[in-house]
């Protein structure tokens, strides 16, 4: 049981950093970085099971902040939107001025 849950929390991973690799929407990213999120919360409670109930207080860790960053990757996303009509990352430089 351990086994197939850390392999499937491995492909849920790769599949979040490949992603958050080829992807240039910033919605997309952003999914991608919850679901590398998601993985390691497998992860935590698979081990969780067979090595005691820290892994589950790791679990409720990692939801707060991925609570918190959910809240303002999406504030960010908006604000970008709003003054240069997309969220497409290859159009977007905020260096610039």
């Amino acid at each position: 049981m351990l086994a197939e849950s850390l392999a499937i929390s491995a492909v849920l991973f790769t599949i979040g950093v490949v992603g958050v690799l080829i992807r240039r929407n910033a919605i997309i990213i952003f999914m991608c970085v919850e679901l590398m999120l998601n993985a390691v919360n497998l992860s935590f409670v698979a081990f969780s099971r067979y090595y005691g109930a820290e892994g589950q207080v790791f679990v409720l860790l990692v939801m707060t902040v991925a609570a918190a960053e959910a809240a303002v990757g999406l504030a960010i996303i908006i604000s970008i939107f709003r003054h240069r009509q997309t969220v497409n990352l290859q159009n977007i430089n905020l260096l610039k001025g």
